[in-house]
């Protein structure tokens, strides 16, 4: 007996142009995919969607298409900046959309495995972030990963050509994203080829 190939779907950034918690996300994802999972992004502009309004139909395809991978995700993960002590609007709005899911057979991420990152200007905004993103998490019913990513974004992580330097956080993130998969390996069960 075959398995799927697992998907992953990763949300985050901000809008600014060379986000460090985009290029994060997309690291983790890397990782992901030479683990053997497919994966999915959404960030910056894939996120710039109408606030959230339950019981109104979806007022973009974007809102449409971010609802219809949750559904189909094997997991996920989060990346968020640190706004004030806590997750960024842009990151809160995309999960409010998984109201869509609540009557769906699998609600919300219930049962998936959820990996976090965030990014802060210093310690203390990174922390709380990933504490806020762990509520969260659990309010979806999702599998906070044991570790979790918090990074202070006035360290220098990124190359001038975007290039992830900081081999500490690739360690972490790379054990993050072998949490991810080893989860996804003994949760599922075989499927028929």
């Amino acid at each position: 007996m075959a398995r799927k190939q697992p998907l992953i779907v990763g949300i985050g950034g901000t809008l600014a142009q060379n986000s460090s918690t985009a290029r994060l996300l997309k690291h983790a994802l890397d990782k992901c995919e030479e683990a053997g999972a497919q994966t999915r992004l959404f960030t910056a502009n894939a996120l710039e969607l109408p606030f959230y309004a339950p019981g109104r139909e979806l007022a973009s395809s974007a809102a449409s298409t971010l609802v219809a991978a949750m559904r189909e995700a094997d997991a996920i993960i989060l990346s968020s900046p640190g706004y004030h002590g806590s997750i960024s609007g842009l990151i809160k709005n995309a999960l409010d959309y998984t109201e869509e899911m609540a009557e769906d057979s699998r609600p919300y991420f219930d049962g998936l495995p959820v990996g976090l990152i965030a990014a802060g200007s210093g310690w203390q905004g990174a922390n709380t972030t990933v504490a806020a993103l762990r509520s969260i998490v659990h309010a979806l019913r999702g599998w906070p990963t044991p570790l979790a990513i918090a990074l202070n974004s006035r360290q220098p992580l990124f190359d001038a050509e975007g290039q992830l330097v900081a081999t500490q956080v690739d360690e972490q993130i790379r054990a993050m994203a072998g949490q991810i998969t080893h989860f996804l390996e003994r949760a599922r069960p075989p499927v028929a080829a």
